[in-house]
């Protein structure tokens, strides 16, 4: 077609004028690319047609020496940019510049943006001043990270000379030839650097190199705070980055179980709240353990105990060491320190341990809340299917520790850490779903448990149905770790219906007025809250009024 075309237009050319430019150039073509012929006829007919008579006009004037007028406007719309077309039709060449810049002095950036936009461009209106989003931390001082010092008359960022100019003058005031005691050390942490009074507690142990028991008598230099701040680029640092890395030692990125210590020796040492512990080593130590392993529990999500700063910054750690300094009752900071939340979980692991060995066996685990739990359910834990129990523990023992995460993941299935520990059990084949099949072979024992008790029976068919309502899981008869954490209020449902006798039951029989007079009770609470508040007033009542302490034992018949 476009040969065909090609070909008229030429024909109707006159020889020996316009026709002969195309032609000529065409011709030069060689023969064994058609194709490229009729890509270039195609460009004439759509870009040249209308200047292509005006073009060869013009050359054949110049080639026979008559004066050239050009049109004062162009035939057309041209391709050209308008300093070519200037050049071309104009009958004046270009005006000059009137000052030549140097090539080796560049404008500024804001002097270039103004002379483009001073330009023949189109007008803009005044750029819009966005204000600055992100802070980056500042990088350390010279040399202060091998030193701790900066170099006389080296220069300083302005949140060094800031953080130096807020420092100073408590070391000046407060500061001894030896450098800062403990107390005023604390204070200033908390003023200059913002430290919750725990961690600055761990920092000037760390620092001074004080025995326990000795700190009253240190001091921290001046020279050591600074090689330790500016060394690890703490000037103008997030609050958890500079909690996070006093803890931290010196060779790892993360934080294990012990790193944890100092830290909790300091809160029993000078948190009011835990005074009364202060004549029973053993507790303290256990309420130190369970701690660590609640933190751990919460932020540590996939159990690896190596506890990143991501995990560290993510959790709800810093807020509750904030209200140590701010709250002198201990119960309630219900995040990770509650004494009476330490009480219910050494209790509970107290009257399951018969033989007080510390070590529970699957029968021991098998009496939890009154025989709550399936003996499948048992099993799978003490195959390790949710988590690997503690190095070193016997086999078919569980320790503390493991129980820890046993008894937050049962009385709290809401938490992701929960959803991931009882999904594990479920899943038998390990493929990430969890089918009707592997829910039958719980529910099982469970249909035995209700006959038993008289319960009404709910078939396997109908739950089925019902926790598909509940959930809405993507796919269908597929249950994915997803779709729990998606439909978190109810996921636990999902777990108490296959193995959590009582749970179920409690459920099954739920009285709303009941509900709602719990529910206004126990607002702003979680589910662990709510039962170690219940749980705590029920192991109080049983006590000696006089001994709000041992739950029914001392410190030493207890550990």
């Amino acid at each position: 077609m476009w040969s065909n075309r090609a070909q008229t237009r030429t024909d109707s050319l006159e020889p020996g004028t316009s026709g002969r430019y195309p032609e000529r150039m065409i011709d030069q073509i060689p023969s064994n690319y058609p194709c490229a012929k009729l890509k270039l006829d195609q460009f004439f007919l759509q870009w040249l047609s209308e200047h292509q008579d005006l073009v060869s006009s013009l050359v054949d004037d110049i080639q026979a020496g008559r004066p050239i007028h050009a049109p004062s406007q162009p035939v057309g719309p041209s391709p050209l940019s308008p300093s070519t077309s200037h050049m071309i039709f104009s009958s004046t060449p270009p005006l000059s510049p009137s000052k030549t810049r140097s090539p080796g002095t560049p404008l500024s950036p804001a002097r270039r943006s103004a002379s483009n936009l001073g330009g023949s461009g189109p007008k803009r209106g005044p750029l819009v001043s966005i204000p600055q989003f992100y802070f980056p931390p500042a990088p350390p001082a010279p040399s202060a990270a091998a030193t701790g010092l900066l170099p006389p008359g080296a220069p300083l960022a302005p949140a060094h000379r800031d953080f130096l100019t807020r420092l100073d003058p408590h070391f000046e005031t407060c500061g001894g030839p030896g450098g800062m005691p403990q107390k005023a050390f604390v204070k200033m942490m908390q003023e200059v650097c913002e430290l919750p009074s725990m961690v600055a507690y761990a920092l000037f142990k760390r620092l001074s190199g004080c025995e326990a028991g000795e700190e009253e008598g240190g001091a921290v230099p001046r020279e050591a705070l600074l090689k330790f701040w500016t060394g690890r680029g703490l000037v103008g640092a997030p609050a958890a980055k500079r909690a996070f890395e006093c803890l931290r030692p010196d060779g790892r990125d993360y934080l294990l179980f012990s790193d944890l210590w100092p830290l909790m020796e300091c809160v029993l040492r000078y948190h009011p709240g835990l005074e009364f512990l202060a004549d029973t080593a053993e507790f303290q130590r256990k309420y130190a353990e369970t701690v660590i392993h609640r933190i751990f529990y919460t932020l540590n999500k996939c159990g690896s105990g190596r506890l990143t700063f991501r995990e560290f910054r993510g959790g709800e750690l810093m807020d509750a060491l904030y209200a140590l300094d701010r709250e002198n009752d201990i119960n309630k900071i219900l995040k990770f320190f509650s004494y009476e939340h330490f009480y219910v979980i050494y209790c509970k692991f107290w009257e399951l341990d018969q033989d007080h060995d510390f070590l529970l066996d699957k029968n021991d685990l098998a009496h939890y809340s009154n025989c709550a739990l399936s003996y499948v359910i048992v099993d799978r834990i003490f195959e390790e299917a949710p988590r690997k129990f503690k190095a070193g523990t016997p086999p078919g023992k569980m320790c503390y520790e493991d129980f820890v995460w046993f008894i937050l993941s049962e009385e709290d299935k809401t938490t992701d850490t929960a959803l991931t520990y009882w999904f594990r059990c479920v899943d038998l084949d390990g493929d990430g779903v969890i089918r009707p099949r592997e829910m039958l072979h719980f529910y099982e024992e469970q249909l035995r448990r209700l006959e038993g008790w008289n319960q009404e029976v709910v078939q396997f068919e109908d739950l089925l149905c019902q926790l598909h309502d509940m959930l809405a899981p993507a796919v269908e008869g597929q249950f994915t770790l997803r779709d729990l954490k998606r439909q978190k209020p109810h996921s636990g449902l999902f777990f108490s219906a296959l193995f959590s006798l009582h749970k179920f039951v409690s459920f099954e029989n739920r009285d709303p007025f009941a509900q709602r007079a719990e529910a206004a009770e126990f607002a702003g609470m979680s589910d662990w809250d709510k039962f170690a508040k219940i749980e705590y007033f029920r192991l109080a009542s049983e006590d000696d009024p006089g001994d709000q302490g041992g739950g029914g034992m001392d410190a030493e018949e207890g550990l």
